[in-house]
This record gives C-alpha cells, sequence and structure tokens, in this order.
C-alpha cells in the first residue's frame, strides 16, 4: 500500500515536532521525497508474505552474487 502525499507530509511534519527538529524549508521536499521512497522499499517488503515458523535472523550475512546462501 503506498502513502498519499498528504500522508506523508502529516507524518514528516509529526516526526519533525516529536523530535523537535527544525525542518527548512529548502530541505523540505527532498525529507518528503526521500520518505516517500523509504515508504515504498518498506511496501515491497511488507508484502512478502512469511510464514508463522520464519524468525528473524540473529546476524545479516549478505550472500555474494551467484552464491545461493551463506556457508
Amino acid at each position: 500500500m503506498s502513502l498519499r502525499p498528504e500522508q506523508i507530509e502529516a507524518f514528516v511534519d509529526a516526526s519533525a515536532a516529536a523530535l523537535e527538529l527544525n525542518l527548512r524549508p529548502e530541505h523540505r521536499e527532498g525529507v518528503l521525497r526521500y520518505f516517500a521512497l523509504a515508504a515504498d522499499m518498506a511496501a515491497l517488503l511488507d508484502a512478502v508474505p512469511l510464514d508463522p515458523h520464519v524468525e528473524p535472523a540473529v546476524n545479516f550475512a549478505p550472500v555474494p552474487p551467484g552464491r545461493r546462501h551463506a556457508e
């Protein structure tokens, strides 16, 4: 599910206020664009179905290209 622009603006504004962060007007467009990108990436991950027995990894170990799993 993608967030609507007004939802992104509301979240960024509320977050900045909660953190007492003064978001400068010249930075606002970039912050909104980046947050929209991050929200879209999170939606992609959230769409992946997980079985109830799947547990988070203790450590993340990236796998080199061409290998199927870490050894």
